[in-house]
């Protein structure tokens, strides 16, 4: 036991001996707080974990930093984790630990014992610490969580599509950055080596603009289907995004353009040797 553990060793022992009032008391004080998401039971089963180990940690050390402590901390990352994927805001995680705080000075204020007092302080200021570890903890589960729906919004919205027989297509929507650009590159080469296509249409209707930066994007992901043997060409070129492609001085080379899906299609077809016929419908 450390200087710190001495120093705290009578609240130590208050704990211990009043372990189910206090326990009972934080629970009755962070559940209003969740508004009724978690069951009293789960609240109770987490309150009770916590505080067994933390008790367990002061009995040794005061010092949050140390070792004894590596159990709370991870139970308090734990929890934290698991509130930010249940919805629940920072100030509702945190206040899981710092409810404590009230349920121990309301326990020591039915006490006359100056040096408790001077012994609750030192112990709020270390669930003080501790409570930062849960909006740390709460935030890098967030970061982590945004990242995967960004990630999973982005292979959304850039389907490979098969057309036709050996006709793959792309239709973009939205702004094309280089993050998103390596995520088509990707599913458009391993679709072209999944299906053997020989055709690859990039369909920029919803592209919201095209500037030097897009062009050179679009430019990199048909170098890449080239180099897969699959001749690509851009379609959905509308006179706006032209007028802009002409005003920036951009060159799509010998790369073939199109205005519409329907007529990059009707050209990828008749490469294939598909002649694209229409029919007069008769009259009944």
């Amino acid at each position: 036991m450390d200087a710190a553990a001495e120093h705290l060793a009578q609240l130590v022992e208050l704990l211990r001996t009043d372990s189910e009032q206090l326990i009972h008391r934080w629970v009755e004080l962070t559940a209003p707080s969740l508004r009724g998401r978690l069951t009293e039971a789960e609240l109770h089963s987490d309150s009770r974990e916590l505080f067994d180990a933390l008790q367990q940690a002061l009995a040794t050390t005061g010092n949050v930093n140390d070792s004894h402590f590596a159990e709370v901390k991870g139970l308090l990352e734990d929890l934290s984790r698991a509130r930010a994927r249940q919805g629940f805001s920072p100030s509702e995680t945190a206040i899981s630990v710092f409810t404590l705080k009230q349920a121990v000075s309301e326990l020591v204020g039915q006490q006359d014992d100056q040096n408790l007092y001077r012994q609750v302080l030192t112990f709020s200021t270390l669930l003080d610490v501790l409570g930062l570890r849960t909006f740390e903890a709460y935030a890098r589960t967030r970061e982590g969580i945004i990242k995967e729906q960004s990630e999973q919004l982005l292979e959304l919205t850039t389907p490979v599509v098969k057309l036709w027989d050996g006709v793959l297509a792309v239709p973009l929507v939205g702004t094309l950055d280089s993050i998103r650009t390596q995520i088509v590159m990707e599913k458009l080469l391993q679709a072209l080596v999944d299906t053997g296509s020989e055709h690859a249409i990039i369909d920029i209707t919803g592209v919201l603009a095209v500037d030097t930066q897009v062009a050179q994007h679009l430019l990199k992901t048909v170098m890449a289907a080239r180099l897969m043997g699959a001749e690509c060409t851009i379609s959905g070129i509308r006179p706006q995004i032209a007028q802009t492609i002409v005003a920036l001085g951009i060159e799509f080379g010998d790369i073939t353009t199109k205005a519409s899906l329907s007529d990059a299609l009707r050209h990828a077809l008749r490469r294939s040797g598909v002649d694209v016929v229409a029919t007069a419908r008769s009259g009944r």
